[in-house]
Order: C-alpha cells, then structure tokens, then sequence
C-alpha cells in the first residue's frame, strides 16, 4: 500500500506504508517460528510513526511481554533500527543512554526490528515472552517472510 505526503517544499511523492494485511502477514509469520521453537511471546506491529498496527500474545506468553513488544517495535520503528543496534551503539557513552532512555517507548533489549520496504521504513515489530535470541530469531523469520528488505 502506498500513501500520498507533501515534503516539506509543497510536492508531493508516494511512500509505502504497512496495511492491516501487512501487520498481520508479520504477525503470523512470527507466530509460526515461535510455535516451532516452543515459546509462547507477544508479537507487537507498529506502523512508521510507532503507533500500535496489531497485537497477538500468545496463550502462556508472560503478562509483562505485552509492553516489552509494543516498546521495542515503536523503538525500532521511530528510530529505524533494531533494537540490540542501538543499545550497542549507546552503551559507552552514558548521557547517551540517559537521553535514549528518556524517551517515551525507548528500548535497547534486542528483538525490535524495523519493517523496511523500497527503503522506507514502514512501520516495527516487537517480539518478547523468549530469551533475547529466541525473541530476535522470530522476529527476523517474521521480517524474511513479508519480504521486506
């Protein structure tokens, strides 16, 4: 799906978004890989402005997985890129990581990916309830499956 916007000259130019279908392709893809692991999480999608697009908390995924999700989409989504990136990018310089912190959603635990596509961001996925790895490792199968690149 596409969408109108005017830059900041007065033109106009077309950019993808994620639609309802997107988000729940993601969600499903997600889904899937964390059955096949056997771990029951949270599976949050935000569109490019980090507002929640879609969530689904698995049956025995932890209550406190439901935030952490929507957290790390929206971080990723907002400052498009994933999560594990930033928190490396932050952790030697403290006031960094005070600013980063300050921020409404910011998180720098693994698992937030952007959802990316013709090089747009369009929107983030956030998966938490697993390890670090199990919840990084669904979320990407999520992104191969959309396409996204």
């Amino acid at each position: 799906m596409t969408m109108s916007m005017q830059d900041s000259i007065g033109l106009t130019r077309t950019r993808p978004v994620i639609s309802a279908v997107g988000a729940k392709a993601v969600l499903l893809a997600a889904e899937a890989k964390a059955a096949e692991l056997g771990v029951p999480v949270t599976i949050a999608v935000v569109d490019d402005r980090g507002d929640l697009k879609a969530l689904l908390g698995m049956d025995g995924a932890p209550k406190g997985a439901t935030q952490w999700a929507i957290d790390k989409a929206a971080t990723a989504a907002s400052f498009r890129t994933p999560t594990h990136i930033l928190g490396q990018a932050v952790s030697d310089y403290p006031a960094a990581v005070a600013s980063f912190m300050g921020q409404p959603n910011a998180t720098s635990v693994p698992a937030g990916y952007p959802l990316v596509i013709g090089g747009d961001v369009v929107g983030g996925i956030g998966a938490s309830g697993g390890s670090p790895e199990q919840d990084q490792v669904l979320a990407e199968a999520a992104i191969s499956a959309l396409g996204t690149s």
